[in-house]
């Protein structure tokens, strides 16, 4: 089977994490991916965030970093200096059979060397550019740089996000990074989907805050409703109690009530049932209101319980509940292998043969994702890439 993107050809001039997950989304749907690296400065500057690193069969350190593999499989590297005149001929040869090209430098940044979309896209007129920047072409910080942190302060993430009387707190990952790349693959697939019916391409547009400021979801909205701050809540949910992580006699414990029904089969498995025919309790509104004296009155019975023996009887009763699970713990897990979320890719350079990477979510009947090319070294495929090429001179 081929990928849904087979035939599609993505020149890549971005780094770090957002354009990085996007082409190797696309890249794993099929694409052919070029990856542009800057040999002045060693390639993408995840290349060298680490430890830890993969080692070579001499026990030395690579430039593939656990950070920089997360985000590059199915791509080519080729070194290549944009800063120089040679370097910007190689790519205009190199757009001109290419349907996509991603980018992340400052707004503005690329025009000096006339690969700005405005440029790219007046020469190549059904090409798709796509842009990824912190806060975007436009607007008063469109030219203040990108950094997840940023992004998640700015955005307002961090704000609701941590105990309530504890710091503001960013999310563990850089999701904003991680879900900009994702709008960014949507609005790519959007504009391809646009150029096979008109022949048009089109610039796209995409920010780290953007991306973050849309998914406030619920509480961004109720922002917009009401006018009002939410608070942080630590692990609580604005709207459904209880719904949050307890303690229990050996751990945590996530329990989920999502309406009232559930409310009275999870009171009459801790033997409280008392409590759902109490006014304060009865309704999820209620619970709202009255959240922390309800915390107040399951938390001891929860607590002389282990993490076992409330996991098991409430998935008896049918109220949803869960574990909290370590990176360990995860990963050896039958549920993660039975959905192919950890990826073996051979490499023979390096120690145990093997690279092991998180798995692509994405399940297609007829054109399933692909684990084609292992995350590129610095700049090995430039001459195999370049060659042929005959640059202008």
């Amino acid at each position: 089977m081929t990928g849904a993107l087979d035939g599609l050809r993505v020149l890549d001039l971005s780094r770090i994490l957002a354009g990085p997950t996007c082409t190797q989304l696309l890249g794993d749907l099929g694409a052919e991916v070029i990856k542009i690296e800057n040999p002045s400065t060693g390639g993408d500057d995840t290349r060298s965030w680490g430890p830890p690193f993969v080692t070579d069969l001499d026990g030395q350190r690579t430039d593939l970093s656990a950070y920089f593999m997360s985000a590059n499989r199915n791509k080519l590297s080729v070194a290549v200096d944009i800063a120089t005149d040679e370097g910007q001929e190689i790519i205009r040869a190199l757009v001109a059979d290419c349907d996509i090209l991603i980018e992340n430098f400052k707004p503005g940044g690329l025009a000096k060397y006339g690969l700005d979309a405005q440029t790219m896209l007046k020469d190549h007129p059904g090409l798709i550019y796509c842009s990824i920047s912190g806060y975007g072409q436009t607007g008063p910080n469109a030219s203040k740089p990108g950094y997840d942190l940023m992004a998640q302060g700015y955005g307002g993430i961090m704000s609701i996000t941590g105990e309530p009387d504890g710091a503001p707190m960013k999310v563990g990952v850089g999701v904003a990074d991680v879900m900009c790349g994702m709008y960014a693959t949507v609005g790519i697939l959007a504009a391809l989907r646009h150029r096979d019916k008109t022949g048009e391409g089109q610039h796209v547009d995409v920010a780290l805050v953007d991306s973050q400021v849309a998914w406030l979801i619920n509480e961004g909205v109720s922002h917009l409703a009401t006018g009002q701050n939410p608070v942080r809540r630590g692990n609580g949910h604005p709207n459904i109690v209880p719904y949050s992580v307890f303690g229990t006699s050996d751990g945590h414990v996530i329990i989920a009530v999502g309406n009232d029904s559930q409310f009275e089969r999870f009171c009459a498995f801790l033997g409280l049932d008392d409590l759902s025919s109490d006014a304060r309790f009865a309704t999820n509104p209620a619970r709202i209101v009255n959240r922390d004296a309800l915390t107040d009155a399951i938390a001891p019975s929860l607590a002389n319980r282990t993490t076992q023996e409330v996991v098991v009887g409430l998935e008896a009763v049918k109220v949803p509940v869960g574990p909290v699970q370590t990176l360990q713990e995860v990963f050896k897990s039958d549920q993660v292998a039975a959905r192919d979320m950890v990826v073996e890719m051979d490499d023979d350079s390096v120690q145990d043969g093997k690279l092991r990477l998180i798995g692509n979510p994405l399940k297609l009947s007829r054109t399933p994702v692909s684990y084609r090319r292992k995350p590129p070294n610095f700049g090995q495929d430039t001459d195999a890439v370049l060659k042929g090429l005959s640059p202008k001179k």
